[in-house]
């Protein structure tokens, strides 16, 4: 991006000077016919400076205070620019003499009275916040309200007549337009740089409690620690997002949640609303993510794979399984884990839908009816089984070992009527561990096959091809997932 800059300036610079009266040649371009190519670069250098200026005051510094319990380290802030450069003089290199913490990010006013849209993980845990304002004054400033997925808070100060930002369209918003974030990298206070749209649609980047968000919009604008809250704005000076992640300090690669997700949570926090939303309790991946398993998919070519159903979730209560391929959402097709996700946070909380599924070579329509994401997903900690009588089961070309489940055991362990086998023991480094199968897992199915116990698991299991992969059906702790086993082929 800087280097088209450049070569604009150049072009426009040659095309001015193209006859040096110096050398008396005659002017290939006329003087006049030049001005254009100066006029645009003008124009471009005026539109930048303006931005800032229309931006800049409505933008604050977020100082944020601590208490040190002795665990600061490499954590949430320090890779997602709270902090500062660590230095001799820096409190956060001397944890032992339990200092306050204090970082600093940014954040931008969208009220005249004082209300101002930054990251959760700015103000997390913080004892004390002070606001900043370009003009110089500075105020104590309280959290309204925070949303850790989507990592968006509001703060509020006790001031009027503020200048707010505009807030701009992040779904119009077009790879290859310019981009411009205001923040304090480093504590260098409304530090101003530009690039462009990289990139849109980006997910995956943190997941969070089973939510994560899905279009993160992608810059090379020079992001670093400090610019976390941060207004990224367009051309026009309106804010088309908030800048967030970055991915290594000054890598190219930046990143802001879209403006129209910000200011939907963030209205939602000024409200005082609390923030909730539709899930169906599944873990999921597109059809293709995992190439070890796809041999299982013969006449499904896109859609996205149940990986696991949580304990208690509404999929739980329903029909769906485990290795189900949904295609479809209420008729809305779905290719990808993020478009399935979208689609299901359209729905409203308690809102039956109507899933197309994809089972064995069979086309299936399962209702589920949506309940509410809850804040934390509980899961229960594996105890280590101890091997009673029946024997174990021996599978050393898995590095599994499991045994029939006794009353005793199940009692021990609430599992109730639960009929299978369950696992005692997964080797290191083995195919088990690294399907991520675990201890106290029960193994219900062996390739569609029902396992009751010891002599079922062995009849399906010796009916099995562990060379082009096993597949187990697995009971953890309530929640249904699965695993494909395949075994070297020098075994």
């Amino acid at each position: 991006m800087r280097t088209f800059l450049a070569l604009l300036f150049s072009a426009a610079m040659a095309t001015a000077f193209a006859a040096s009266p110096e050398t008396g040649a005659t002017p290939t371009i006329p003087p006049a016919a030049a001005e254009p190519g100066k006029d645009v670069v003008h124009a471009l250098n005026n539109a930048f400076a303006k931005v800032f200026e229309s931006v800049a005051p409505s933008v604050v510094i977020i100082e944020v205070t601590k208490k040190n319990d002795g665990s600061e380290g490499l954590n949430f802030d320090d890779l997602f620019f709270q902090g500062q450069p660590p230095d001799d003089n820096s409190q956060r290199r001397v944890p032992r003499n339990l200092q306050p913490v204090q970082s600093e990010g940014s954040g931008f006013l969208v009220r005249p009275d004082g209300y101002i849209f930054t990251n959760f993980h700015v103000v997390e845990g913080a004892d004390r916040v002070q606001v900043k304002l370009k003009d110089g004054r500075e105020f104590p400033a309280k959290v309204v309200g925070t949303d850790e997925k989507t990592d968006i808070a509001v703060i509020k100060i006790d001031a009027a007549n503020l200048p707010v930002v505009q807030m701009g369209d992040s779904d119009g918003v077009r790879v290859g337009q310019f981009a411009f974030a205001i923040g304090a990298p480093f504590k260098l206070d409304y530090t101003f740089t530009y690039g462009v749209i990289s990139g849109k649609g980006r997910s995956k980047l943190l997941s969070n409690g089973g939510y994560n968000i899905s279009d993160y919009l992608q810059t090379d604008a020079s992001i670093n620690p400090g610019n976390s809250g941060g207004p990224l704005c367009d051309i026009d000076g309106k804010v088309i997002g908030m800048n967030t992640l970055i991915n290594g300090l000054n890598r190219g690669l930046g990143f802001a949640i879209p403006s129209n997700l910000a200011n939907d949570i963030g209205q939602q926090l000024i409200a005082g609303k609390k923030i909730a939303r539709p899930w169906l309790g599944i873990r999921i991946e597109s059809l293709g993510d995992d190439a070890s398993i796809r041999d299982f998919f013969k006449g499904v070519d896109k859609g996205v794979v149940v990986r696991t159903i949580e304990a208690d979730a509404p999929a739980h209560k329903s029909d769906l399984r485990p290795f189900d391929v949904i295609t479809k959402v209420d008729g809305a097709p779905v290719t990808t884990d993020t478009q399935l996700q979208h689609e299901i946070l359209k729905k409203k909380i308690g809102q039956p839908v109507k899933l197309t599924v994809w089972r064995k070579g069979q086309t299936l329509e399962i209702p589920v009816t949506t309940g509410e994401l809850p804040s934390e997903i509980s899961r229960a900690s594996n105890e280590n089984v101890q091997p009673n009588q029946p024997r174990p089961e021996d599978l050393g070309k898995f590095g599994l070992q499991v045994q029939e489940i006794t009353k005793e055991m199940a009692a021990r362990l609430g599992l109730g009527e639960q009929k299978g086998v369950i696992v005692t023991d997964v080797a290191d480094n083995s195919i088990a561990a690294s399907q991520g199968i675990e201890r106290e897992d029960v193994i219900t199915e062996v390739d569609g096959k029902p396992v009751t116990d010891a002599k079922s698991f062995r009849d399906a299991l010796n009916k099995a091809d562990p060379k082009r992969g096993v597949l187990f059906y697995l009971d953890r702790k309530g929640s249904k997932t699965f695993a494909v086993l395949k075994a070297n082929n020098s075994n």
